[in-house]
């Protein structure tokens, strides 16, 4: 399973590591070029504009919807919840508000039942962080905080707005990764 964790800004490492820990081989990603060949995508938390300003100087937009088009799956975590919605790469057909939860001093940690992690809670920690402010239909929400979804999914994306790579559950990374592996191996219609 090759997945690429976009390399601009953010904690791409902390990402690396826990991706690495499940046997990914996990590739940075700085050019369109090093998305070719990859199962998923990670775009980390950091600065949703310096993200987004860095994938579009470095010709990275493009190559990202086109990894999407092709069925391939996006983790976006904090920031990268913001870079996969509607109002900035349009991967996903819902839209954040920025700090949501305040700035950095209103920074927390909560636990937080996931739907399709089972029932014990995981331990999210929201640095700076964004929540969904609005939704389609298609866009199943996963867990929410004082009634406003934090953990998404829609198609290939799966997205939240804190820092799953900052704690040692690796369960969302597991779901991110057998979502990857369902899409190299899509189940084949029997006649």
């Amino acid at each position: 399973m090759k997945v690429g964790v976009l390399a601009i800004q953010g904690d791409f490492e902390a990402h690396r590591r826990m991706l690495a820990s499940l046997g990914a081989d996990v590739r940075e990603v700085r050019t369109p070029q090093q998305l070719a060949d990859l199962d998923g995508l990670v775009i980390p938390g950091g600065e949703s504009t310096t993200i987004s300003m860095g994938i579009e100087r470095d010709g990275l937009d493009d190559a990202i919807r086109a990894h999407h088009r092709a069925g391939r799956p996006i983790f976006g975590s904090c920031a990268g919840m913001i870079v996969c919605d509607s109002d900035h790469l349009g991967l996903a057909d819902y839209r954040c508000r920025r700090n949501a939860f305040g700035r950095q001093l209103q920074s927390f940690e909560q636990d937080l039942r996931v739907e399709g992690l089972g029932e014990e809670p995981l331990r999210a920690v929201f640095i700076r962080a964004p929540w969904v402010e609005e939704h389609g239909p298609d866009v199943e929400v996963l867990a929410e905080v004082d009634g406003h979804p934090v953990a998404v999914r829609a198609g290939g994306i799966l997205a939240v707005a804190f820092h799953a790579e900052v704690t040692d559950d690796s369960r969302l990374h597991a779901l991110f990764m057998a979502a990857c592996t369902a899409a190299r191996h899509p189940r084949r219609l029997v006649p």
